[in-house]
């Protein structure tokens, strides 16, 4: 599609990757709508790119089916709608469920914004778009959806239920003029680690700027693809992965075994 002068709403707008895809779409003429918690900082992405910000808080179901509402009734519908806002979270596999690290709550966290809310938006926005028989669906997926991370077994699930998702819609509403991009971002030096109360420790693979994913988004949505891994060369141990799991897990069992300092656990 041609995303120059387009009307496009991005979630997570205030910061990271959804930040840098805003400032791309605003540098390219698109009106914007910017979505996120934080006003001061969506208000100085708004400062650049003349975007309308929309506080929503994707944890809260009430303010996740106002943000839908409104979207639903806007005429026209957008011809692009990112769902990039998610959290992270770092625990055992096997911690108590009563652990301050891994409550309940955390998991529900999880499931309500990096799952729930992008299919709510999607469901608002969708039916318009597939009327006027335009526009694209993106959602910004991870590479532990792909290839599962220790000691984040809840989000690597979480978010390979947001990558299937975005696999099967695509697969539903593509030949009726409507794509969907989903996106694997490797480690992106964004604050997304210090949100999730872990930082990012190990020496490799080393995080890439959050301007290289919000590129590759962009190149997605105009050229349509159906899934992108950024950095490309991800897609070795992906493509690995797929045909010979068992060999996979074994070199990645080995790298692991050989970090000099594992991820520490949450204070």
């Amino acid at each position: 599609m041609d995303v120059a002068g387009a009307f496009g709403v991005v979630t997570g707008a205030s910061s990271g990757i959804g930040r840098a895809v805003a400032l791309r779409l605003g540098g390219m003429g698109c009106r914007l709508v910017l979505v996120g918690r934080d006003k001061e900082r969506l208000d100085e992405v708004a400062g650049r790119t003349g975007g309308e910000v929309r506080i929503a808080d994707f944890a809260d179901e009430e303010s996740v089916a106002a943000l839908a509402s409104w979207l639903a009734a806007l005429d026209p519908v957008p011809d692009i709608l990112l769902n990039d806002a998610g959290i992270g979270a770092v625990a055992d596999a096997d911690a108590d469920t009563d652990d301050e690290q891994v409550p309940g709550a955390e998991l529900e966290r999880l499931l309500a914004v990096n799952l729930r809310a992008p299919i709510a938006l999607t469901r608002a926005v969708l039916p318009g778009m597939l009327r006027r028989g335009s526009g694209h669906l993106g959602y910004v997926s991870s590479i532990a959806a792909l290839l599962g991370v220790p000691r984040e077994s809840s989000y690597a699930a979480v978010k390979a239920a947001l990558h299937a998702y975005g696999r099967s819609l695509h697969a539903e509403v593509a030949s009726r003029g409507v794509g969907v991009s989903v996106v694997a971002p490797g480690i992106v030096d964004t604050e997304f680690f210090v949100r999730r109360g872990v930082p990012y420790v190990r020496r490799f693979p080393r995080p890439i700027s959050p301007d290289r994913v919000a590129a590759r988004i962009v190149r997605a949505i105009e050229r349509e693809r159906a899934e992108v891994i950024v950095p490309r060369w991800l897609r070795i141990p992906v493509a690995l992965q797929a045909v010979a799991p068992t060999t996979y897990a074994r070199l990645a069992g080995r790298h692991a075994s050989s970090r000099s300092s594992p991820s520490p656990r949450r204070s």
